[in-house]
């Protein structure tokens, strides 16, 4: 099966950087993939890519012109002539599927995030069966996406775009005298929250730290609130807390810390926590998408409600004012993660999902009764 992947962007961060992973599945099935980005932006996710040995067609464009990312693909696939589309994120389905119709070819779609646009959650749900199955990248986003795209279980499917890698780099133990060391790993963009963790780091100097040990915060990512965050930062007048910019190294920069922070308002799978989790880190993490299902308050970490700078100031304190304990939770947090999303249980829910692609082999297909229901969500949809 010769497979077209179609993705938004070469960003780092978010749907782009799983796909090495997710196309060794598929090569490990028999398929040859082709990655198409309809943009280029920061390019970051594609030395990973290009290192994987992927073939990448990368289109000049921006993220609005939607017509001639439609005709670039549509000419691009006459060419390649693929058996099959997979897209990636909202863009590119939406095009995707168009091209899929025009030229005859099965779609098979990703859906990543808890937020949608209003319109754009209209138009998936208005479109959603020019997709022949939804793969969902969380047990959360698969009861968002049977719920808002009305997509029916038998073109459902979950895939967890994270698997965790037992060799990656641990974090050590925090040492008395030493500051603890917090860090988050995102896009600097309102729905990663760094707006309510720098307020809340602003509530734990205003409560007096006299009882808590030192500590710093640390922020790895870019994007287009850095401005505002380091307004908000100096108004503030914070000097424990630094935004430090993107990193290519972002498992070394896990290993460096003692507690992670995901002050998100809206959340699908959330690699960057359960990277974090898979360093050996207990997470501070909001009751948004899949976080709150992987992070066992209390044991593996804490989590508090969404934009709530409170709750996340007291969940910090909690961790803060007990540091010698955040070593045996990140060791549960590590032994969770290996055990839920390791190596074996990220290919065999990508086989289970090739199994059912359109056109694959009848003796390959999975029986319908023997799918995973999908878990009810306890979020609201953000």
């Amino acid at each position: 099966m010769r497979i077209a992947y179609v993705i938004n962007s070469l960003e780092g961060g978010g749907a782009a950087l799983p796909v090495p992973a997710v196309t060794q599945v598929m090569g490990d099935h028999g398929a040859q993939v082709e990655v198409f980005a309809l943009t280029p932006r920061d390019r970051r996710a594609l030395p990973p890519m290009l290192q994987a040995g992927l073939q990448v067609h990368v289109r000049e464009g921006r993220e609005k012109d939607h017509l001639a990312a439609w005709r670039w693909l549509e000419g691009a696939l006459r060419k390649a002539q693929p058996d099959l589309i997979w897209t990636s994120l909202t863009r590119a389905t939406l095009i995707g599927q168009q091209v899929g119709r025009r030229l005859a070819i099965p779609v098979v779609s990703w859906q990543h995030a808890a937020y949608l646009k209003p319109a754009n959650r209209l138009l998936l749900r208005a479109l959603q069966h020019n997709s022949g199955l939804w793969v969902a990248d969380s047990q959360s986003v698969g009861q968002l996406t049977a719920e808002r795209l009305a997509v029916p279980p038998e073109r459902l499917a979950i895939w967890p775009i994270f698997g965790a890698d037992p060799d990656a780099p641990q974090a050590s133990a925090w040492t008395p005298g030493e500051a603890v060391r917090i860090g988050s790993l995102g896009r600097l963009h309102p729905v990663k929250g760094y707006d309510v963790l720098i307020e809340a780091v602003a509530r734990l100097k205003a409560q007096g730290l006299k009882a808590l040990p030192p500590f710093e915060v640390t922020v790895c990512g870019e994007g287009a609130q850095r401005a505002a965050l380091e307004t908000r930062i100096a108004a503030f007048r914070l000097d424990n807390i630094r935004l430090v910019g993107f990193s290519d190294q972002p498992k070394a920069y896990l290993a460096g810390l003692h507690l992670y922070v995901q002050p998100s308002r809206s959340e699908g799978l959330c690699v960057a926590a359960h990277e974090a989790m898979q360093a050996g880190l207990p997470c501070v993490v909001s009751a948004v998408g899949e976080l709150p299902h992987s992070v066992r308050d209390g044991v593996t970490g804490l989590v508090a409600p969404p934009d709530d700078p409170a709750a996340l100031a007291q969940a910090l304190h909690f961790l803060l004012s007990k540091p010698e304990k955040l070593a045996g939770m990140g060791s549960e947090a590590r032994a969770r993660t290996l055990s839920t999303f390791g190596p074996e249980a990220f290919a065999r829910a990508g086989a289970a999902v090739m199994a059912r692609l359109p056109g694959a082999p009848a003796s390959a297909r999975a029986p319908a009764r023997g799918r995973s229901p999908i878990r009810p969500a306890t979020d609201p949809p953000a």
